[in-house]
C-alpha cells in the first residue's frame, strides 16, 4: 500500500493529504463553526464535539465517508479538510466536500490543489467513477476553484435549499474518472 502523505501531495502549493483521526476533532469543530466556513455550507448548524464524534462512528468508521486533513508540506500544520461522503460502491460515485479552516491558507490555491489530490485519490485508490458536489450559487470563488480542479457544472437547482428563511439556488457539479466508463467501451456511443 502506498504512503498516502507521500503520494497525495502538491509541492507547488505546499500541501499534502493525510487521513483524519479522532485527534483532529477539536480543530475540525472550531473550523467548521467559524463564520467564514459555515456560511458557505448548505448545512449551517453549529457542530459540537459530540456531533463530530458521532459522524466518525456512524459515517467514517462504516466506510460511508472518507475524510482527509489538508496539511502544510513544510510544517505539517493542518489547514483544512476534504472528504467524500455517501459513497455508493455499486455506482462508483460519492459526494465531495471541502473547507479551508485556516485563514492564512485561503486564496492561495490550497482548495484547488486539495480538490485535485482528492479526485486523484478517489479515482486511483477507491476506484470511483464520478465525484459530485453541490455549491451555493453566488459562491464564485468556490465554483471557480472546482472548475480549475476538474469539476464541470451539470445543473442549476432554483430555490433548492432554505437558509435563514431564504431560499437559495444550488449548482450541481461533477468530475468523472479519466478512465473510460464500461458503458462507453461496450456501447460505442459518442457523447460529443
Amino acid at each position: 500500500m502506498r504512503n498516502l502523505e507521500e503520494t497525495y501531495r502538491d509541492t507547488s502549493v505546499g500541501i499534502y493529504l493525510r487521513r483524519m483521526t479522532c485527534d483532529d476533532t477539536e480543530r475540525i469543530v472550531q473550523w467548521r463553526n467559524s463564520d467564514a466556513v459555515r456560511r458557505q455550507f448548505i448545512y449551517q448548524e453549529l457542530f459540537t464535539r459530540e456531533t463530530h464524534e458521532q459522524w466518525i462512528r456512524t459515517r467514517v468508521e462504516t466506510g460511508d465517508v472518507i475524510q482527509m486533513i489538508i496539511c502544510d508540506l513544510q510544517t505539517g500544520t493542518p489547514v483544512g479538510s476534504v472528504y467524500i461522503r455517501d459513497i455508493d460502491r455499486r455506482h462508483k460515485k460519492a459526494e465531495y466536500g471541502i473547507f479551508i479552516g485556516e485563514p492564512s491558507a485561503r486564496g492561495r490555491g490550497v482548495g484547488t490543489a486539495a480538490a485535485r489530490l482528492m479526485l486523484r485519490y478517489c479515482f486511483e485508490e477507491e476506484g470511483l467513477h464520478r465525484i459530485y458536489l453541490r455549491v451555493l450559487a453566488g459562491n464564485e470563488r468556490a465554483i471557480h476553484s472546482y472548475e480549475k480542479a476538474g469539476f464541470s457544472r451539470e445543473g442549476y437547482l432554483r430555490e433548492d435549499v432554505q437558509i435563514d428563511g431564504v431560499y437559495r439556488d444550488v449548482i450541481w457539479m461533477a468530475a468523472l474518472s479519466p478512465a473510460a466508463s464500461p458503458s462507453e467501451e461496450t456501447s460505442g456511443t459518442d457523447r460529443g
